[in-house]
Order: C-alpha cells, then structure tokens, then sequence
C-alpha cells in the first residue's frame, strides 16, 4: 500500500510548503490538493474562508520536493477547458520531472460555479462535456497534434509541445458514478474514490462491472481512496464521527483499529490510500503530530 497525503487548501501557503517537504522527506508516494474557490456550502449560498488555488501551489510543491507524486484531486471540466489542462500538466511534469499526475472530475460544488457565474450543467449534459475533454486531454498529451470535433468542443490539429517527460502522464479520475466509471476505465490510467472500507468497497464494485464491460482488466488499473482518519480510544469521539454527517467515509478508532481498517483496503485491491488533513487536528502542530504518527507508526507496518 502506498500512502498519500491531502492538505485542506484552507492552509496557510507555508504549512502546505513544509508538509510538502516533510511528506517528501520521510517517502510518502503523494501529494494532493483539491480543485475549489470556496468552502463548500451544499447549495448556492457563498461561504467566506480561506482557499488557495490548486494550479498556482503545485509548482511551488513540485519546486520544493523531490520525489513524491503531485497532482489536483480533482480539477473539474465544468471549470477548465482541456486544452489548458494539458498544457498545464505537461508543464508541471517537466517542473517536477516527471513526477506529475493529473487529477480530473466532471464537476460538482454549486456555489462556486453559481458566485463566478460558470454554468453547471444538468448531470447528463455534464458528462457529455467531461467525455469529450477526457478524449482532448489525452490525446494532447500523447500525440504531436490533436484533432478533435464533438458538441462541446472542436479542437483542429493543436500541438502539444513540448510532451511530456513521462511516457504516459496519468490521468486520474475521482468518481463513483457507473457511467463516469466506464469513461475512466477507458480513457484514464488511474481511478479514486472517497470511503472507509464498507463505502470503498461498493464503488470498486461499480468501477469493476465498468472495467469489465469496457474489456479492461481493473487489475491494471491504479486504485486509490481517502477517509477522514480520527485516531482516538475516546468511545465518545468515535460515536460521534460514527453519527456524523462523513461517518461513510471515516475511520475513528484505536490505532488498531486503523490498521484493521488499512488492511481491508489492501484486501480489496487498493493501491493507494490518501490521508487528508481535516480531521488530523485543529493547528498546524496538531496536524504535524498526527502525520508524524502516521509515518512513525501506521505506515511501517505495510511496508
């Protein structure tokens, strides 16, 4: 299993820098960084607080680490056109030699596309667009020029220089959908997933039957999900997390617990396991600790 981690772009520039290289240091295999203007609200009302935009601090991470894979998770084609997605990831590949991943989604959080005024289209119109930008996306990262004419989007013989440093930059793509699933399992190279174990194991069940009825082998594709974790042996605290609003997507518990659950993962066939740092602490040392506990104590045990 490898092991990732998410800061909440709500931190300061410097905490993300320094976890970067924290992370970078101590081996990590990722870092991840969501795609938002605004905390999301549910609806169209708009929330004030901090959000650091994902495009302008992952070179500074790339610049600032050495190893680790970086990379959105997920930047949405409602917002971005494909042919600056690619462009970007090919640059970022080269900042980070190699060492790029891009994260891509269809598109979700209502009051950041309502606020900019950027048009959220019905579910189905929306997948229509993201199937054609997936298309553009690889095709401008694989080959010279690019030639494409959909509803969406008419691209006409685009280059795409320079490539990129990675044979194949990887495309992932966050879903748990049926029919988004079969477009990432035909046109993506990775697939993720938000879930504690029970909630991840009934989307890899979606993103399977989509594999199989694509012809691809799920096998040869990279698998990675993220649950808030809430290491505590406060029964109190968990029966909180386990009533909350996340409660399918966390795992509170003893450290024992969380290898338990760690486990499960790689019983199922993920590849990578994403720890997000939302639930890790209320300060930048809390949040130090918690990771620092995860490298010293959690991860050794699935090397």
């Amino acid at each position: 299993m490898k092991f990732s981690i998410w800061p909440s772009p709500s931190r300061s520039t410097n905490e993300v820098l320094d976890r970067a290289r924290t992370a970078d240091a101590a081996g990590w295999f990722g870092f991840w960084f969501a795609d938002h203007y605004m905390p999301n609200s549910e609806n169209e009302a708009v929330l004030s607080g901090d959000v650091h935009e994902v495009w302008s601090i992952l070179p500074a991470v790339a610049a600032v680490t050495e190893s680790i894979r970086v990379g959105p998770l997920v930047s949405p084609t409602s917002i971005h056109h494909p042919a600056i997605l690619a462009n970007r990831a090919t640059t970022l590949d080269h900042v980070s030699n190699g060492r790029f991943v891009l994260g891509l989604g269809a598109g979700w959080q209502i009051n950041e596309h309502q606020a900019y005024g950027i048009k959220l289209e019905e579910p189905k119109v929306r997948v229509d667009r993201f199937e054609e930008a997936i298309q553009i996306v690889r095709s401008l990262l694989d080959e010279d020029r690019t030639t494409f004419s959909g509803t969406h989007y008419t691209i006409t013989d685009a280059p795409s220089d320079p490539s990129p440093i990675q044979d194949v930059l990887p495309i992932v793509v966050g879903t748990s959908g049926p029919r988004m699933c079969r477009i990432t399992a035909t046109h993506a190279q990775e697939w993720n997933t938000w879930g504690a174990p029970d909630t991840a194991e009934q989307t890899l069940g979606v993103f399977s039957t989509a594999c199989e009825k694509a012809g691809v082998d799920v096998a040869t594709k990279h698998k990675s999900t993220q649950a808030l974790f809430v290491l505590t042996n406060d029964q109190a605290k968990i029966d909180k997390a386990a009533a909350g609003p996340m409660a399918d997507n966390t795992i509170a518990g003893s450290e024992e617990a969380i290898l338990d659950a760690i486990g499960r993962y790689i019983e199922l066939g993920f590849d990578e396991l994403i720890v997000p740092d939302f639930s890790m602490g209320k300060t930048a040392e809390e949040r130090t600790d918690s990771y620092e506990h995860f490298t010293n104590s959690i991860i050794p045990h699935f090397s």
